[in-house]
C-alpha cells in the first residue's frame, strides 16, 4: 500500500492511494487517474505500475510500439528519470505540479478470535470512567488526628496515593503521546503496553464497532488488535474464546464489568471454560462524545492471576483516553476522505452538490435513477484549422483557458460538468438536484458561454492566433442518471435518448448558435428570445425534430439600445 501527495500547478492538493492491480496515469487528459490542471503536463505524461511489491514511475504512456514518453520529461528528487523505483519520501516533479511517495506498511489481517455465548459468571464489580475520577478527586486529605492512625492505616494510605498518582502519570503519559497519533494501530498498543505494565492481563483484544453503525449496536464489534503478554502464550491465546455476554453488557449499559473465577461459578461450568482456565475477566467500553466506539477486553490466562478492583478503574480510564484518541483518528479520517472527494469532484461538479454528496455517501454506489434533466453539449469550431497552424502548447493552453471559463459558467448557473470531449463538452442541468428552472438555467449558461467567446478571440489575436467559435446544443428530457461503469473506476454521467438528442442539435449548430428544441423552448422561463428553424430529421424518430435557435445577440443589442 501506498499514497501519492498531489499539489497542481493551481496549488489544488489531494492524496491518490495506489493500488497493486490497476496502473496509475498521470497527466492532463481527464480519463487519467491522476488529472494535474498544468499546461506543462502532457496528456498523458507518465504511469506508475507494480512489480514484486514495488511501484515503478514510468515517463510516458504505453502504446502498442513501446512507450511514448513525455514533452517535458519526469524529475524525481530533482533529476531527469525514465524509469525509477519509488521510495519513501521521494519527490516526483511534472510540470508546476510535485508528487510526493508515502510508502505505507501493508494491512494486518483481523486478529483470529473467537467468541461464546456462555452466561455471565459471578460479576465482582461494574464501574465508568467517571467513578474513576470522581473517586481519585475526592480523596479524604490527612487530618490532624493522622497521628494516632496506626502505622499499618499510614502505609496504606501512603500506598493509596502512589497508585493513584501512578495512575495519573501514565493516562497523562498515554494522553500526550496519542493527542496528535491518527494510527490505530499505535493507539491500541499504547494502550495495551500499559495495561500489561499494571495489571496481571496475560491477552488485551481491541475491538472496534464499524464505523457508521448504530453506537449501541454490540453485534457488530469487529477484533482489529490482540495480543498476549509472551509468545508462550499465542498459541493458548488463540484457543481462548471473547465472552458475547460481556461484551454485549458492556456495549449496551456503557460501563466497565469485571468477571471474577468463572470456572467455579455454577452458570459458566462447562468443559469448554474451565479447560481454558479463564478465571479472571475485565472489560471496558470505549466511550466517546459521539457514542460507542468498542471496547477493551483483557483477561488472564493463568488460572491463578485475578483482577482486582483497581485494575478494572485503570482499565475504564485507559479506555476514557483511548475513545478519545479513536474519536479524534476516525473523524481524521473522514476529513481526509472528503478532502480527496472535494479535489476530485470539485472539477465537475459545483460547490453545492459537492457538499450533497459528502454528507450523503451512500449516493456513491453504481446504479442510476430515471429523472428530468437538460443537457447542453457545446464543441468549437474552426479548432482544427487552429491546431495545424499553432505550435502544440499554444493549442493547449487555449484549451486550458477555453474549458476554464466554460467551467466556471456552467458551476455558476447550477449545472455540472458531465465531462470534456476532445474540444467540446457536455453539462447537465437538473443532476444530481432536479428543480423548475433547470431549462432556465441552461440557456442562461449558454449564452454566457457564447458571451465568453468574445474574451477568449481577443487573447487570440493577440496571440495572433485564429479566432474560434462554438456551436451549443440544448434538450429537455427524461434520462438515466448516476454512477455509470466499473467497482473500480466510474463516473457520473447521463445517457439516454435525451442526451443523444442534445449530442444532434450541437453538431447542427453553426458557430456562435445556440441551438435547442421545442422540450427546452417550453420548459425554459428565458428573457431571451427564441426563433423557429427549419426542423430536422433525427436517426430512430420517424418525425422530424422541430428546432428554435435563441436570439442571444439580438438581446445584447437591445440591451445597449436602452443604454
Amino acid at each position: 500500500m501506498a499514497l501519492l501527495h498531489i499539489s497542481d500547478a493551481k496549488g489544488r492538493q489531494w492524496q491518490y492511494r495506489l493500488s497493486a492491480q490497476t496502473a496509475c496515469t498521470i497527466g492532463r487528459a481527464p480519463d487519467n487517474c491522476i488529472v494535474l490542471d498544468d499546461m506543462r503536463a502532457s496528456r498523458h505524461h507518465a504511469h506508475i505500475r507494480h512489480n514484486e511489491g514495488t511501484f515503478i514511475l514510468v515517463d510516458g504512456v504505453a502504446t502498442s510500439g513501446g512507450v511514448q514518453r513525455s514533452a517535458n520529461r519526469v524529475f524525481v528528487n530533482g533529476a531527469a528519470s525514465f524509469e525509477h523505483v519509488l521510495t519513501d519520501g521521494d519527490r516526483v516533479t511534472i510540470g508546476m505540479s510535485t508528487l510526493r511517495y508515502e510508502a505505507q506498511q501493508p494491512i494486518e489481517p483481523e486478529p483470529e478470535v473467537r467468541y461464546d455465548n456462555k452466561r455471565l459468571g459471578h460479576t465482582q464489580l461494574l464501574v465508568s470512567a467517571n467513578d474513576v475520577i470522581r473517586a481519585a478527586l475526592q480523596a479524604k486529605p490527612t487530618t490532624a488526628t493522622a497521628a494516632t492512625t496506626s502505622a499499618h492505616n499510614a502505609n496504606e494510605e501512603l500506598e493509596s496515593l502512589r497508585r493513584k498518582a501512578d495512575i495519573l502519570s501514565l493516562l497523562y503519559e498515554m494522553s500526550r503521546t496519542l493527542s496528535a497519533d491518527f494510527d490505530l494501530k499505535d493507539i491500541f498498543d499504547k494502550a495495551t503496553d500499559i495495561i500489561f505494565r499494571v495489571t496481571p492481563a496475560d491477552r488485551v483484544v481491541a475491538l472496534l464497532t464499524e464505523a457508521g453503525a448504530a453506537n449501541d449496536d454490540e453485534d457488530n464489534l469487529r477484533p482489529v488488535s490482540m495480543r498476549v503478554k509472551n509468545e508462550q502464550l499465542e498459541a493458548h491465546a488463540k484457543k481462548s474464546t471473547i465472552g458475547r455476554t460481556i461484551t454485549k453488557k458492556v456495549i449496551r449499559d456503557r460501563v466497565a464489568l469485571l468477571s471474577q473465577d468463572a470456572a467455579a461459578d455454577e452458570m459458566l461450568r462447562s468443559e469448554s471454560i474451565v479447560s481454558q482456565g479463564v478465571r479472571s475477566t475485565m472489560c471496558a467500553p470505549l466511550v466517546a462524545e459521539s457514542g460507542v466506539h468498542g471496547a477493551l477486553y483483557a483477561d488472564c490466562l493463568d488460572p491463578f492471576a485475578v483482577f482486582t478492583k483497581d485494575h478494572l478503574e485503570l482499565l475504564s480510564a485507559i479506555a476514557a483516553q483511548t475513545a478519545v484518541a479513536v474519536e479524534s483518528a476516525r473523524s481524521h479520517e473522514r476529513l481526509a476522505r472528503e478532502e480527496v472527494a472535494r479535489a476530485n469532484y470539485s472539477r465537475f461538479l459545483p460547490e453545492y452538490v459537492v457538499r450533497q454528496m459528502l454528507e450523503h455517501p451512500e449516493s456513491f454506489k453504481l446504479g442510476g435513477v430515471n429523472q428530468t434533466i437538460t443537457v447542453l453539449f457545446a464543441d468549437i469550431r474552426g479548432f482544427t484549422r487552429l491546431s495545424e497552424h499553432a505550435p502544440p502548447e499554444q493549442v493547449v493552453q487555449l484549451l486550458n483557458r477555453y474549458f476554464s471559463a466554460m467551467t466556471e459558467v456552467i458551476f455558476a448557473h447550477g449545472g455540472t460538468l458531465d465531462k470534456y470531449i476532445g474540444d467540446g463538452l457536455m453539462a447537465l442541468f437538473g443532476a444530481p438536484t432536479a428543480s423548475p428552472e433547470d431549462a432556465s438555467n441552461a440557456v442562461a449558461a449558454a449564452v454566457e458561454m457564447q458571451r465568453q467567446m468574445s474574451t477568449i478571440n481577443e487573447e487570440l489575436r493577440e496571440a495572433e492566433l485564429h479566432e474560434i467559435s462554438i456551436g451549443i446544443g440544448l434538450h429537455t428530457g427524461e434520462a438515466t442518471v448516476g454512477y455509470i461503469g466499473s467497482e473500480r473506476r466510474s463516473e457520473y454521467t447521463a445517457i439516454g435518448d435525451t442526451v443523444n438528442l442534445s449530442a444532434r442539435l450541437e453538431s447542427n449548430a453553426q458557430g456562435g448558435q445556440i441551438l435547442m428544441s421545442e422540450a427546452t423552448k417550453s420548459a425554459a422561463q428565458s428573457p431571451f428570445p427564441f426563433r423557429p428553424r427549419d426542423p430536422i430529421t433525427v436517426k430512430n424518430r420517424v418525425q422530424p425534430v422541430p428546432l428554435f435557435e435563441v436570439e442571444w445577440q439580438q438581446a445584447r443589442e437591445m440591451v445597449n439600445a436602452e443604454r
